[in-house]
């Protein structure tokens, strides 16, 4: 296991921005994703990593070696592409074994590391299927195999589950997740999915635009977003913008207009906006934060749309000027409709307060 570190690394195309003064340290042994948007730069810096891109400044070091301008074929890398990159002319094990034979390893020694990889991955009764033979979720399980088949030191996977179905994406995720695990292989993911991300990540870095929004684990990520990007991408959120009216301590009221006001704890550790009494504030509150019934900061709406998805029922549910997305876990709860009046409140550590 090695660790990754990206000292400030930038990458440009002519004039054109692809990352700038990304910053990230990789522990051995964790599960780390890039998560943004198409085009923000994700896979320009996992290419980086993997060495087909050099930085245009800053470097790359695994563990404390710098392997800024190394070739990828001597960083011991096992890398898994979007479109998998597997040999269509060739078998299930010829495809695995394809890195093993380059690095001219004997066949005895072949045959026993690509029988043990396709045993990792549920494949060792596909040996001779050529690869059109193969299901889409197949095929994945075989390109991380000839990835992992060669025991890499760090793994590297560029969305590789976006051309699955949902099902398969669901099953396929666990697997790589179970793999990583049990492996103990330092792992770098990228992908536009926050389902993904959250639920493989030991920690999450989210970009927007070539630039590092934020780094931490989900759950710093989706409770404590650094900034107004990043609420709005992670999850879903009712962004609000008000006026601060009164602080008190860690209290903070705010007015977003005459039927909406709510009264929220700025959290210690995260990294607060600057607040003043008649100054602008945005807000976010998540839609699971939002309760049916009486509490802090009591709300009064009207339900414009009522949504059923089995574990939850979720309303938007207009308060004043602002329409509010809200989540109720499905516990045999009466369901309202359209045009009816709800009860609803937020605790005050429902309210998070976010910097621009």
């Amino acid at each position: 296991m090695k660790s990754v570190r990206l000292d400030n690394v930038s990458k440009m195309f002519g004039t054109a921005k692809g990352v700038e003064n990304v910053a990230i340290d990789v522990k051995p042994g964790e599960f780390f994703t890039f998560l943004g948007p198409s085009g923000c730069g994700k896979t320009t810096t996992l290419r980086m990593i993997a060495g087909f891109y050099y930085p245009t400044k800053g470097k790359i070091f695994f563990d404390n070696r710098d392997v800024t301008t190394l070739q990828p074929n001597k960083r011991n890398i096992g890398m898994v592409f979007q479109n998998y990159a597997l040999f269509p002319h060739m078998t299930v094990f010829e495809n695995i074994a394809f890195g093993l034979e380059v690095r001219k390893l004997s066949k005895s020694v072949i045959k026993e590391k690509v029988e043990r990889a396709q045993k990792l991955v549920h494949l060792d009764k596909y040996g001779n299927r050529k690869i059109n033979e193969l299901s889409g979720g197949q095929q994945q399980r075989v390109a991380l195999a000839r990835a992992l088949v060669i025991e890499p030191d760090i793994l590297l996977l560029d969305e590789p589950l976006s051309n699955l179905d949902a099902k398969l994406r669901e099953e396929t995720r666990l697997e790589i997740k179970r793999l990583q695990v049990e492996l103990g292989v330092t792992t770098i993911y990228v992908t536009h999915d926050q389902t993904e991300a959250m639920t493989m990540s030991d920690r999450i870095m989210v970009m927007k635009e070539g630039v590092v929004q934020q780094i931490g684990s989900p759950q710093e990520i989706y409770n404590k977003p650094a900034n107004h990007f990043v609420a709005s991408f992670i999850g879903e959120s009712n962004m609000l913008e008000g006026e601060v009216i009164e602080i008190s301590g860690s209290m903070v009221k705010v007015k977003v207009d005459s039927d909406l006001q709510v009264e929220g704890v700025l959290d210690p550790s995260a990294d607060k906006p600057k607040l003043e009494v008649g100054k602008k504030v945005k807000l976010s509150i998540r839609p699971e934060a939002i309760f049916e019934g009486q509490g802090p900061n009591q709300l009064h709406g009207t339900i414009q749309l009522v949504e059923f998805t089995g574990v939850s029922i979720n309303y938007l549910v207009k308060v004043g000027s602002a329409t509010l997305k809200v989540m109720i876990i499905n516990k045999g709860n009466q369901i309202l409709s359209r045009g009816d009046s709800i009860s609803l409140y937020v605790p005050e550590k429902g309210v998070y307060f976010i910097n621009e």
